[in-house]
C-alpha cells in the first residue's frame, strides 16, 4: 500500500461550511485483474459480484467557507481514472497530496483551505479482483463476497470484511477491524490497528501459525491452539555495544499449522472465532 507521508489534521476538525455542492459520478469499466482506489476524506465499500464489468458510483460532496472557495475547489481537487493493463486506479488527487519522490501519493498538512471535499464510493467488481484500498479521514472501508488477495488501509476509521476468501494486510490506525472469511486465508496475512479491537472468523478446520500483540487488551479464541516458541532475541552491535530487540508477540499454533497469521494492537482486544459450519 502506498503510504501516508503526513495526516491532513484540517480534515479531521469539524468547522461549519457555508457552501455545498454535490455531485454524482456513474462510470463502468472492463474486467481488471486489480483495483486501486487511493481515497482522502470518504468511505470505501466494496461487493463482489459474478459479472465481468467493474461498476463504480461515486459521490463528490464538497463544502467551502464561501462561493469563491467552493471554486477553488472544483479546480484543485480532482478525481483520476485510468486502466492500464491488467489494473484499474481510481486516484483523488489535490493540494494535499506531496507528490514527493519517494512517496509520491503521500499527504501533507496545509493549514485550513477553506474548503472539505469528500469522495464516497461504492464498486461492484468480479469476485477474483485483487483490490488495494485506502482512505484517511471520514469513512470506513468495507469489503463484502470477494475472493481475492487484499491490501487494506485505513487512518481514522474502521476496515471490515465479510464473506471473504483471499488473503493479505488490513491496516488502520483509528478503528476496528473486523473480518469474517468465507474460506480461511491460504496465504500469510495481516491485522493491525492502534486503537481499537481486531475480530476475524475463520472456518472451523482451519490450519494457521498465528502471532498476536497487544498492550491494553487481551487475546482470546475458542479454537484450539498449542503454544508455539517465541522469536529469538535479535542483536545487533552499535557503537561498541549489543542492542537487543524483540517483538514480544504471543505464537499458538492451530490444527497442523500452515500460513502466517499476526495480529498487532496497541488499545484494544484481539478476538480469532471459529464460526462454526
Amino acid at each position: 500500500m502506498k503510504k501516508l507521508a503526513i495526516l491532513l489534521s484540517a480534515v479531521s476538525i469539524a468547522y461549519g461550511f457555508d457552501e455545498e455542492a454535490k455531485e454524482t459520478i456513474r462510470k463502468t469499466f472492463p474486467s481488471a485483474a486489480r483495483v486501486d482506489v487511493e481515497n482522502v476524506n470518504g468511505y470505501i465499500h466494496v461487493t463482489g459480484y459474478n459479472g465481468a464489468d467493474i461498476q463504480l458510483v461515486a459521490e463528490k460532496i464538497i463544502k467551502a467557507d464561501s462561493a469563491d472557495r467552493m471554486e477553488v475547489a472544483k479546480r484543485e481537487v480532482t478525481l483520476d481514472m485510468s486502466q492500464s493493463g491488467d489494473t484499474l486506479t481510481v486516484f483523488v488527487d489535490g493540494p494535499f497530496r506531496c507528490h514527493c519522490e519517494d512517496n509520491r501519493f503521500g499527504t501533507r498538512d496545509r493549514g485550513r483551505p477553506g474548503y472539505r471535499v469528500t469522495y464516497n464510493f461504492e464498486l461492484k467488481v468480479p469476485t477474483a479482483t485483487f483490490l488495494r484500498l485506502s482512505t484517511v479521514n471520514g469513512g470506513d472501508i468495507r469489503v463484502e463476497n470477494t475472493t481475492g488477495d487484499f491490501d487494506l488501509s485505513n487512518v481514522n476509521d474502521s476496515i471490515e470484511m465479510k464473506e471473504v476468501t483471499g488473503s493479505g494486510q488490513v491496516h488502520t490506525v483509528n478503528g476496528k477491524i473486523s473480518a469474517l472469511f468465507a474460506k480461511n486465508p491460504a496465504g500469510k496475512s495481516s491485522f493491525r490497528t492502534v486503537n481499537g479491537t481486531i475480530e476475524t472468523s475463520f472456518r472451523p478446520n482451519l490450519s494457521a501459525d498465528i502471532w498476536v500483540k497487544t498492550f491494553n487488551g487481551g487475546a482470546y479464541t475458542d479454537f484450539t491452539v498449542t503454544a508455539l516458541p517465541r522469536v529469538p532475541v535479535e542483536s545487533e552491535r552499535r557503537n561498541g555495544k549489543f542492542v537487543y530487540r524483540s517483538d514480544i508477540m504471543a505464537a499458538m499454533r492451530v490444527g497442523n499449522g500452515g500460513p502466517e497469521f499476526k495480529y498487532e494492537t496497541l488499545n484494544g482486544n484481539v478476538r480469532i472465532i471459529n464460526r462454526g459450519q
